[in-house]
């Protein structure tokens, strides 16, 4: 059998759901790794992956997008990273990536979330960042049908959260972005770690409602970081120091 093509360099990561990567009592998923197919219930642990490189990286031949677990697309010769993590399914959990020693841009600046092999699944790219502007808060949907992961797919607000404020920047109408400059690893006085609010729609295995996605859109007109205050600091008031 062919080796999945995650070989990438491990990043320093945090997240709000129980012990990374380690199974609890109430977890019948013993599928570790992303790139490995199975299927989940309420509670269960379910591994995936996000990947970092350039936008071109994650198409084969300039036109087809695949899997990084696919080693076609050969993401272990380029200049790429992977997180893992492991959240329990139907819990919103915020996930956070440690980019203290690590700048999105070196990499590519885009990023996409996978899982699955035999059944992959993978999100389109993603922009994090560039020499001008990043961005640092993501909402990612996990869609699951009888237990299997069909699709992950990034929501945005339309850059809701940070109209009329004068330090943010809305890209394409969808994302709210800083000044790259502002970076605590370039220098400035903002920590740009990236933060992903994390929830689950579709069915489990038994057929059980995933519940946590329509949970988040009510919330959306407030930040779920507040719910995570001793994870990190809300964004919105650090970035409201820098001017």
């Amino acid at each position: 059998m062919a080796k999945p093509a995650v070989y990438f360099l491990l990043l320093l990561m945090t997240a709000a759901t129980p012990s990374l990567l380690v199974e609890s009592s109430d977890d019948t998923n013993h599928a570790y790794t992303p790139c490995s197919d199975t299927k989940v219930q309420v509670s269960d642990g379910f591994t995936f992956g996000i990947a970092f490189a350039s936008r071109q990286s994650f198409f084969f031949n300039s036109s087809l997008q695949l899997s990084p677990c696919d080693r076609r697309l050969s993401l272990s010769n380029s200049n790429s990273r992977v997180a893992l993590f492991r959240p329990k399914v139907d819990e919103i959990s915020l996930l956070t990536i440690n980019t203290s020693s690590f700048s999105p841009e070196s990499v590519g600046g885009y990023m996409v979330a996978f899982a699955g092999r035999k059944y992959a699944a993978r999100s389109l790219p993603a922009f994090i960042a560039n020499g001008t502007y990043t961005v640092t808060s993501f909402t990612l949907v996990l869609e699951f049908k009888k237990g299997r992961l069909q699709n992950l797919y990034w929501k945005r607000d339309g850059c809701a959260q940070c109209s009329g404020k004068s330090n943010f920047v809305c890209l394409n109408n969808q994302d709210c972005a800083i000044s790259t400059n502002s970076c605590k690893n370039l220098g400035g006085s903002v920590d740009c770690s990236l933060g992903i609010q994390l929830a689950f729609s579709g069915t489990d295995k038994h057929l059980s409602a995933l519940n946590s996605w329509y949970e988040v859109e009510n919330l959306r007109q407030y930040s779920l970081y507040g719910l995570y205050s001793n994870l990190r600091d809300s964004l919105t008031s650090q970035y409201s120091k820098i001017f």
